[in-house]
């Protein structure tokens, strides 16, 4: 399923309304989709490398758009849409510890790390759930998919066919190594929370969002 998703999804970026689909695919997975745009972004940018920078503002906007229906399913559809997401995703069990974090960090964290491979849709959703500042939550998505989308597109610009060559070959292998990155990053912001006399960092025992205060 995953491979065929790919593949329609790369599909697009040959399509004559590319950046409409480039659009389409960023809104719906800063909320909900699988498949990152990213992809999709570097193959329409190694395709027309003078258009990179327009990509990438496209990409970073439209992302920026979804993060808030994500933001929308978190505060007021969580208990249904929100739950059935998650699960859908594979990300149940990572809501409860990422609420806690949020809701520890706040605006700060949410920018670093949603410049990274954390699903973006996992941040958007919690930040709705906590009840983040809404113009905070704006400025942070703005600024951390910025430098998301522009180092993909520039990565693609100087090194596309390389990294198109990879996915396309080794699809379920780079999926992996996403989800271990993301797994890292959980461990990172873990390890930076507190020190080893603090008995690690309170979220770290949080299993379920009634923990979080």
């Amino acid at each position: 399923m995953l491979r065929k998703l790919y593949d329609w999804t790369m599909a697009k970026a040959v399509h004559p309304h590319a950046e409409w689909w480039l659009a389409l695919f960023a809104f719906v997975e800063a909320s909900f989709f699988p498949i990152p745009p990213h992809p999709l972004l570097g193959i329409m940018c190694l395709a027309e490398p003078k258009k990179a920078i327009r990509f990438a503002m496209i990409a970073t906007f439209a992302s920026v758009a979804g993060g808030l229906l994500g933001y929308a399913i978190g505060w007021g559809l969580y208990d249904t849409l929100g739950t059935q997401i998650l699960a859908w995703l594979g990300l149940t069990a990572s809501f409860p510890k990422a609420a806690c974090y949020l809701n520890e960090y706040g605006f700060w964290l949410f920018v670093a790390k949603g410049a990274t491979p954390i699903p973006f849709k996992l941040l958007t959703i919690t930040a709705g759930f906590i009840g983040m500042d809404l113009l905070r939550f704006i400025a942070g998505s703005i600024v951390s998919r910025s430098i998301s989308f522009l180092i993909v597109g520039i990565l693609f610009r100087l090194f596309g066919a390389p990294i198109k060559a990879f996915i396309d070959k080794y699809l379920g292998l780079a999926t992996a190594g996403f989800v271990a990155v993301v797994l890292a990053g959980f461990a990172a912001i873990t390890l930076l929370g507190g020190g080893p006399e603090e008995g690690g960092h309170k979220c770290d025992a949080v299993s379920s969002v009634e923990q979080v205060a």
